[in-house]
C-alpha cells in the first residue's frame, strides 16, 4: 500500500495525491477538500512491554488533555470491549479463546495493543502514547511450548494446549517391534516470520453506514465477512480493498486486532478517514510468527531401508492467541497430516499438539509448517541410509511414491494425486553431477580441503486446497471455490472480475493470459481488476498456492462460456455452422480460412447497442461469471539437491550449486513460475540459516530489528537451477500450485549435505556458522 509521501492516499474512491498540491483526488475528480472531508488522521498503539501481565489501570488523561490529539482509545471502552475476535474450529480438543482487540485485564505477549492513539501524523500520535500510564502486575512467562506453564495464558487452558489430534493409521507399535532398525530422534525449528517488503498497513473510512478499508490483506473477501460480522453490519455495507501489496507470505492472511481496531476507530471518528503503517519493529513484535517446532519421531526400517512404520509427536508453539480465522490449529494440523510426504507408509501415528505461549500469535507462513516437517522426515532417511550402509539417493528411490500408485492416499487420509517424485529426484541429481561430486568429494579429503557435502530432500505440497481437506483445522468455512467474471465490452475489449488477489507474484498477468486464451483475443485487449470486494464475486484470496489452481481455473471456466456464447452468436449473424468456427486475435474465423467473417467488436456492438438483430434465444450482452469449486487439490511433486562447502575454520557454509525440480504441471508463464521458486528457495535459505525470533525467559523479544534478525540479501543467495517436469493435474488447466514449494527444501538439503560432508546430525536450526563451528569441535 502506497504511503502519503509516494503516490496516493485513499479517502473515497480511487484517490492520487498531486505531488504539487497537499490534498487528495478522489476517483470522480473533485478533491476530498470539496467533498468537505476531514484530512486523514493516523493511528498508533501503545504496546505491551511485559510478556505476561496483569493490567491494573489504564490511565489515558495525559494523552486526552494533549491539543494535537484526535481521539485515544482503550480496551474498557464500550466500543472495543464489545468486539473480540474468536477463531472457530470443529475440532473435538479445540480450547476456544478470545483474543481482545485491545488487552483487557492483562497482556499474554509483548507487543500486544493496549491503547490507541489518534493524530494528524504519526509522528505526534506516538508523541502522545508517552502520556498515557499503564499499571501493570507482572506474571511468570512461559516462552517454550514444550515445558509446564506456571501461569496459565489462558483460563480456559490450564496445561496451554489448545488443540490435539493423533493421526493413527495401520498398527504402529506391532509394525515398529518387526523393524530390522528403530530410529529416534528429536528435532527442534527455529522462530521466524514472514518480513514481506512493505509491512502490514490499513485506512478505514465510515461513510455514513458504510465502511470502507483499505487494506494490505490476502483475503479481502475473508475480510469483508469478518468485519461485517464482528461490527454487525450488512455484508454489503462493508468494502475491503486491497490495492497493490508489497508480500504477504501468508502474515497477512490474518485479520488482526489492528484491522478492527482501525475500523472502530474510523467508526467514532464517522467520516474522517484514518490510517495506520506498521513499521518493522511491530512486524517483528506483533505480527505473526511461524515454525517454532519440536519433533520427536520414532521409525522403523526394513534391512533394504524401506520405511515400515512412523511414530511421532509433534508441539508447536502457536503464541498468545489462535489467529483469526485460521485457529491455533494451522501449523500443527498440517505438520501431522503431511509428516509422511511423498513417502509410501502404511502404518503411521502422529499426535500434535497445539500450545500457547507468552509469545506473538503463530499464523500461516509460507509453506505452513512443511519446511519444518520436511527437515524431520528427510532427516530420519539419512540417518537410516548410514546406519543401513545405504545412500541418501537409494533410500528415497525405495521409499517414493509412484506413478502407479496414483491416485495414493496418504496415512492421513489426503490423496496425494503426483506421484512423479522419483522423476523429480533423478532430474535433480543428474542435473547436480552426482557421480562428478562423488569424485571431488573423494579428492578434497584425501588433499585435506575444506570438506563438500551433497544434500537432498523430496517433498508434495498440497496445492489449490479443495473441500476435502482433512488436515484442516474446521473451520466454520471451507476454504474451495473462487468465482470470475469474464465480460466483452461494446468495443471488443475484455474485463475481468476476478477473486484472487495479488502480493506481487503476477497473477494479474497469469489471469490475463488464462483469459485471453480462453476467450481468443490478444492479451493486451484483456483488463484484470482484482482486490476489491465491491467488484468480485467471491474469492478466498492468496494462501495455499490456491490463485492459479482455483482462480484461474474459475477464470478458464468464464472465459471458455463467453467464447461459446460468441461462436453462436457468430454463427447466427453470419450464417455459419457452430463447430466450424473459432476465436482468434479477437476475430471470426471458419476453420481452414485465412480472411475473417468479422471482429469480437462487431459481434458485442451487436451483443450491447444492437440487441434487435440477436437471434431469438440469445440475450444480449456478452458475459459470464463462472465458479470452480475443486473437491481436492492438486499436489506438487518437487526435489531439490544442493553442494555445500564446509569452511573448517570458521563453520561457514558456502553453497556450491543448488537444483530443483518441481512438477508445476501445465506451466501458464515460465517466468512467473519461476520467481515463485526462486522466491520460495530464497525465503526457506534465510529460515535454514539466518532467521531467529528469540524470547527471553520474561517473554521479552530479543531480536527485535533487522540488527539482530538477521535476513539473507541477494548476495546470501546462490544461482540457481530450476528445471520443471508438466504432467498436468486432474483440473479445467492442469496447473499445480507453485508458491510455496520452493520453502520445503533448504532446512532438509543443509542439514543433509553438512551430515554427508562431516557426520554431524543437525538436531536445531538455524544452521548459523557458530552452530557449524561447534559441531565441528
Amino acid at each position: 500500500m502506497n504511503t502519503p509521501e509516494t503516490k496516493h492516499e485513499p479517502a473515497i474512491g480511487r484517490v492520487v495525491r498531486r505531488k504539487e498540491d497537499d490534498r487528495l483526488l478522489t476517483g470522480h475528480g473533485r478533491y476530498v477538500s470539496d467533498l468537505q472531508l476531514p484530512r486523514m488522521q493516523h493511528v498508533a498503539f501503545l504496546r505491551s512491554p511485559y510478556g505476561h501481565a496483569r493490567i491494573r489501570s489504564v490511565d489515558a488523561a495525559g494523552a486526552r488533555s494533549a491539543s494535537w490529539v484526535r481521539g485515544v482509545f482503550t480496551g474498557d471502552l464500550p466500543e472495543f470491549a464489545e468486539v473480540s475476535l474468536r477463531a472457530l474450529s470443529a475440532l473435538p480438543s479445540y480450547v476456544e479463546t478470545e483474543q481482545p482487540i485491545l488487552a483487557r485485564g492483562k497482556v499474554r505477549f509483548a507487543g500486544e495493543p493496549v491503547a490507541a492513539v489518534v493524530a494528524g501524523n504519526r509522528y505526534l500520535a506516538e508523541d502522545a502514547l508517552e502520556r498515557i500510564d499503564v499499571d501493570y502486575e507482572p506474571l511468570p512467562a512461559t516462552v517454550t511450548a514444550w515445558l509446564p506453564p506456571e501461569e496459565p495464558v489462558h483460563a480456559d487452558a490450564p496445561d496451554n494446549v489448545l488443540l490435539e489430534r493423533t493421526f493413527d493409521t495401520g498398527e504402529v507399535p506391532g509394525a515398529m517391534a518387526g523393524a530390522h532398525l528403530v530410529l529416534e530422534r528429536e528435532l527442534v525449528t527455529n522462530r521466524h516470520a514472514g518480513n514481506p517488503m512493505e509491512c502490514r498497513a490499513g485506512v478505514a473510512l465510515w461513510d455514513g453506514d458504510r465502511l470502507t478499508f483499505w487494506s494490505g490483506t490476502q483475503v479481502p473477501h475473508i475480510a469483508r465477512n469478518m468485519l461485517a460480522e464482528l461490527l454487525r453490519l450488512p455484508e454489503g455495507n462493508v468494502r475491503v480493498i486491497a490495492p497493490d501489496v508489497g508480500g504477504g507470505f501468508g502474515t497477512k492472511a490474518v485479520l488482526y486486532p489492528e484491522d478492527v481496531a482501525l475500523c472502530v476507530i474510523a467508526r467514532r471518528l464517522r467520516g474522517t478517514p484514518v490510517k495506520w503503517v506498521e513499521d518493522r519493529a511491530e512486524h517483528l513484535l506483533a505480527a505473526t510468527h511461524a515454525r517454532d517446532h519440536r519433533y520427536r519421531v520414532k521409525a522403523g526400517f526394513s534391512a533394504d531401508g524401506e520405511l515400515i512404520a512412523l511414530d511421532a509427536e509433534v508441539t508447536c508453539n502457536v503464541g498468545a492467541y489462535s489467529v483469526y480465522p485460521w485457529t491455533a490449529g494451522i501449523e500443527p494440523l498440517m505438520a501431522g497430516g503431511l509428516l509422511s510426504g511423498p513417502y509410501r507408509l502404511r502404518h503411521y501415528r502422529c499426535t500434535v499438539r497445539g500450545v500457547a505461549t507468552n509469545t506473538a500469535p503463530s499464523g500461516p507462513y509460507r509453506g505452513v509448517a512443511r519446511p519444518a516437517s520436511v527437515f524431520a522426515m528427510e532427516t530420519l532417511l539419512d540417518d537410516a541410509a548410514e546406519r543401513l550402509g545405504l545412500s541418501s539417493l537409494d533410500i528415497r528411490r525405495r521409499n517414493l511414491i509412484t506413478p502407479a500408485e496414483i491416485p495414493y492416499r496418504m496415512p492421513s487420509r489426503l490423496v496425494d494425486d503426483s506421484g512423479w517424485y522419483g522423476e523429480c529426484l533423478e532430474r535433480a541429481v543428474a542435473t547436480i553431477g552426482y557421480d562428478a561430486f562423488r569424485a571431488e568429494q573423494q579428492r578434497r579429503r584425501d588433499a585435506g580441503e575444506n570438506p563438500i557435502g551433497l544434500g537432498l530432500a523430496c517433498y508434495n505440497e498440497l496445492t489449490g486446497l479443495g473441500r476435502a481437506a482433512a488436515a484442516g483445522p474446521r473451520m466454520p468455512f471451507r476454504t474451495g471455490h473462487d468465482a470470475c467474471t469474464v465480460r466483452v465490452n461494446p468495443d471488443g475489449r475484455v474485463t475481468v472480475l476476478s477473486g484472487v488477489t495479488s502480493q506481487g507474484q503476477g497473477l494479474e498477468t497469469t489471469v490475463a493470459q488464462v483469459v485471453a486464451d480462453a476467450v481468443g483475443v490478444s492479451y493486451e485487449d484483456v483488463e484484470v481488476r482484482i482486490g476489491d470486494t465491491n467488484e468480485s464475486l467471491w474469492g478466498f484470496g492468496a494462501f495455499s498456492s490456491r490463485q492459479a489452481v482455483i482462480g484461474g481455473g474459475a477464470a478458464h471456466r468464464a472465459g471458455t462460456a463467453v467464447r461459446e456464447k460468441i461462436l453462436r452468436l457468430a454463427a447466427e449473424l453470419y450464417e455459419a455452422n457452430v463447430d466450424d468456427l473459432a476465436v482468434a486475435g479477437g476475430e471470426i474465423h471458419v476453420a481452414g480460412e485465412r480472411k475473417p467473417l468479422g471482429t469480437l467488436a462487431e459481434l458485442a456492438r451487436v451483443a450491447y447497442l444492437e440487441s434487435n438483430r440477436l437471434p431469438q434465444g440469445i440475450e444480449p450482452g456478452l458475459e459470464s461469471t463462472q465458479f470452480y469449486d475443486p473437491i481436492r487439490g492438486a499436489f506438487a511433486a518437487g526435489a531439490q539437491a544442493a553442494v555445500v562447502e564446509v569452511d573448517s575454520s570458521t563453520g561457514e557454509l558456502r553453497i556450491l550449486k543448488w537444483v530443483c525440480v518441481e512438477d508445476a504441471g501445465t506451466v501458464i508463464n515460465p517466468q512467473v513460475v519461476e520467481g515463485q521458486i526462486a522466491g520460495a528457495i530464497a525465503q526457506g535459505l534465510g529460515g535454514a540459516r539466518y532467521e531467529h525470533l528469540i524470547y527471553d525467559e520474561a517473554g521479552n523479544l530479543v531480536t527485535g530489528t533487522l540488527m539482530d534478525y538477521l535476513m539473507p540479501t541477494s548476495a546470501e543467495v546462490p544461482d540457481l537451477v530450476i528445471d520443471h517436469l508438466a504432467k498436468p493435474a486432474d483440473n479445467p488447466l492442469g496447473v499445480r500450485g507453485v508458491g510455496e514449494g520452493g520453502t520445503l527444501g533448504p532446512n532438509a538439503v543443509l542439514a543433509g549435505a553438512l551430515m554427508d560432508a562431516l557426520g554431524v546430525r543437525v538436531t536445531h536450526l538455524p544452521l548459523t556458522p557458530a552452530v557449524v563451528w561447534e559441531a565441528l569441535r
